[in-house]
């Protein structure tokens, strides 16, 4: 049975989605038939707690049951997207790479568009070439939101300062 919740971020409200057992989905905008039921639910209750921590910037990667059923294709580039470090990007090409599919980028995209799981399964860390940031769900400013948070609360990886050092992200 599918329970509900709804939280509030800096980028808009979230519409969450469990089983009972695992999350299964996070919309940007409130699923038809949607109904808050989920107070009760332990799943819901953890997922609520670790969005808020995710947006206070103390929580870097979800740790809770989720499932995220695809296709082969797409559960591999949704298994990639999850190994992206929290305030990195990688392009589309760079998961067709890693996912050994190199002329994949385009179906990246794809996958990415149906990824149940946003902001979990981390697909707004995911941009096009050169950096330019492209499609995403919750529309690209929310893109950009999120990703300019998870630098805000990131180190740089060359010389570990802050990302306002200059080797950070160029969104």
């Amino acid at each position: 049975m599918a329970v509900f919740t709804k939280i509030r971020t800096f980028c808009g409200e979230l519409f969450l989605e469990s089983d009972g057992v695992s999350l299964v989905r996070v919309a940007f905008f409130e699923p038809e038939g949607f109904t808050e039921s989920g107070e009760n639910c332990p799943v819901l209750r953890i997922a609520r707690a670790q969005f808020a921590e995710y947006f206070a910037g103390t929580r870097k990667q979800f740790d809770l049951p989720i499932v995220c059923t695809g296709t082969f294709f797409r559960e591999k580039v949704w298994a990639a997207l999850r190994e992206i470090p929290y305030g990195e990007t990688r392009t589309y090409g760079e998961i067709a790479k890693i996912i050994c599919s190199p002329g994949a980028s385009r179906a990246v995209g794809a996958a990415n568009h149906v990824n149940p799981l946003p902001i979990v399964v981390p697909c707004h860390r995911v941009v096009g070439a050169h950096g330019k940031l492209s499609g995403y769900a919750g529309g690209t400013e929310m893109k950009r939101a999120l990703l300019e948070h998870e630098r805000h609360f990131s180190r740089c990886g060359e010389c570990g300062a802050e990302y306002h050092c200059g080797h950070g992200l160029s969104l």
